[in-house]
């Protein structure tokens, strides 16, 4: 017979694997990252035996845990970026998805923003969380939280009227 936590972890992963990946892409920019965040976050959530909670919990903490990966990856991303002495820039390889133009932008935006304005702004709008659960979910203060979306807020307005400005010449 299957522990509880084993079936939570398969009901989870049956009914929100696929949100929870696209939380993950969201936040990293890239699918194969995302799945790798994910597979990362369930095991560090469910590697030591949690009982007694179900998948809404289960979820809470493996979405808290992809954002802590997802931050914690880009940290040594940075801090590798300032030694490395040749800057080579990350080549993208189509992966066939069929996110529309728009959502490719989108996501093409986000990606120049710094890792703590992009968590910001994913919990804030895609997430739908308020300021303070999203000053909860990342471990920082709620006047923090506004200062990254509301600089976040203005590099993508920015980003957009760059865009416009070009396509109208």
């Amino acid at each position: 017979m299957a522990a509880h936590w084993e079936t939570v972890v398969t009901r989870l992963v049956a009914e929100r694997g696929a949100a929870l990946t696209r939380y993950a892409a969201l936040l990293c920019g890239d699918d194969e990252e995302a799945r790798d965040l994910v597979q990362d976050a369930l095991a560090a959530t469910f590697g030591r035996l949690r009982n007694g909670f179900e998948v809404e919990q289960a979820e809470a903490y493996v979405r808290r845990a992809i954002a802590n990966r997802f931050l914690d990856r880009a940290r040594r991303r940075q801090r590798w970026q300032r030694i490395r002495p040749l800057v080579v820039p990350h080549e993208r390889i189509d992966s066939g998805s069929t996110l529309t133009g728009a959502h490719l932008d989108m996501a093409a935006r986000l990606e120049r923003l710094s890792p703590r304005e992009r968590a910001c702004v994913v919990l804030r709008y895609y997430e739908d969380r308020s300021v303070d659960e999203t000053a909860k979910e990342l471990g920082i203060a709620a006047g923090s939280v506004k200062r990254y979306v509301s600089d976040a807020m203005a590099k993508l307005r920015e980003q957009i009227a760059t865009e416009d400005a070009e396509g109208a010449r």
